[in-house]
């Protein structure tokens, strides 16, 4: 599903290079539930970026369900991360006078001509245990419920994969107990999810665990 050859990515600081990756070649089969681990500033969100198609590498090559994804355009990229991959992230990304349900829906209203739009973010909210607070905002949410949403927004456009960036990065014990519990059901029925994380109990409950320092893979 995933193939990703000799990838490099440089930032600059003024004139001063920054290598983030240094030459990642990675394979993730369909289907996988992998967890990339790492400290801060090793180069893992970098790595989940680039799969993700949020940005794109100095240097190699990225292949995705067969497309070389190095070769695409700004508005292929887009339209790739639209149909193909659902994004969590640490801090939720939630809007804050937004109902669950308006936060849902939002990906296919970015899409435009999405029929029944609320009934699929409303299934997606019964998906994960939420139908009850549709209604309800972000602030009257708890820190695992505002993520159980970002994971039915994630949901919304049916993914192939699911990129989760620190996902229990702001939870206690027993929420990140209930977000990795979803992961594990979401990954039963098929869906392909890359977990990054550097709590290793949470990398743990993944199929295969990768191990990245300093911009390169040391294990996987």
């Amino acid at each position: 599903m995933i193939e990703l050859e000799n990838i490099t990515k440089v930032y600059w600081r003024g004139k001063v290079e920054v290598p983030a990756l240094r030459g990642v070649t990675l394979s993730i089969t369909k289907g996988e539930m992998v967890a990339i681990i790492g400290a801060s500033g090793s180069g893992k969100s970098t790595l989940l970026n680039l799969i993700g198609c949020l940005d794109r590498p100095t240097s190699g090559r990225y292949i995705f369900d067969g497309v070389d994804v190095s070769r695409l355009n700004d508005n292929q990229l887009a339209e790739m991360r639209s149909g193909k991959f659902g994004f969590v992230f640490q801090d939720f990304n939630l809007l804050p006078r937004a109902t669950a349900l308006s936060n849902v829906e939002l990906p296919l209203i970015y899409m435009g001509g999405i029929h029944h739009r609320r009934e699929r973010a409303a299934e997606a909210l019964e998906r994960i245990g939420l139908g009850e607070r549709a209604d309800h905002k972000p602030t009257e949410l708890s820190g695992g419920e505002q993520q159980r949403v970002a994971i039915a927004r994630a949901l919304i456009n049916n993914p192939a994969l699911i990129l989760a960036d620190e996902p229990t990065g702001e939870l206690d014990t027993h929420s990140s107990a209930e977000i990795m519990a979803i992961f594990r059901e979401l990954h039963q029925e098929g869906i392909t999810i890359i977990l990054i994380t550097h709590e290793t109990n949470i990398a743990a409950q993944a199929q295969r665990i990768i191990r990245i320092q300093d911009g390169r893979i040391i294990s996987q």
